[in-house]
């Protein structure tokens, strides 16, 4: 059976996108710890990260690393963290959180719930500052 993330990556599942290639798709998380968090995925559904190969490993972090960088750009922060926790859905992914505390990046923190209209606006500020 598919993930969630191989469903969106089929357009099976609506997603709010920041930025695609022919491998790799990154979106907002819907249940953000703040405001900006993507999570960057490999179109090709694999479970574990360190399972991909090498050269679709390195592929998968040099396009987090653009995606980071419009992230940067678009949403106020000091830096933008990664996390690579790959228990909450059969899919590799990778997190990139804008920080500005250390605590943005504690996963036991409340969730926000932003709107739809709150996701597509953040959506398009970070889809317009990918280079």
């Amino acid at each position: 059976m598919a993930s969630i993330f191989s469903r969106i990556a089929l357009g099976e599942i609506p997603c709010h996108k920041v930025a695609e290639s022919e491998k790799y798709l990154a979106f907002l998380d819907i249940n953000p710890l703040c405001r900006g968090h993507v999570l960057v995925i490999p179109k090709l559904e694999t479970d574990y990260l360190f399972s991909i190969e090498d050269e679709e490993l390195a592929g998968l972090m040099v396009f987090a690393k653009k995606v980071a960088k419009a992230i940067d750009k678009a949403i106020p922060c000091k830096r933008v963290g990664v996390a690579v926790i790959g228990l909450e859905v059969p899919h590799a992914h990778i997190h990139l959180i804008p920080l500005n505390s250390l605590y943005d990046i504690d996963f036991k923190q409340p969730k926000l719930n932003p709107s739809a209209e709150e996701l597509a606006s953040t959506a398009a500020s970070i889809r317009n500052a990918v280079e």
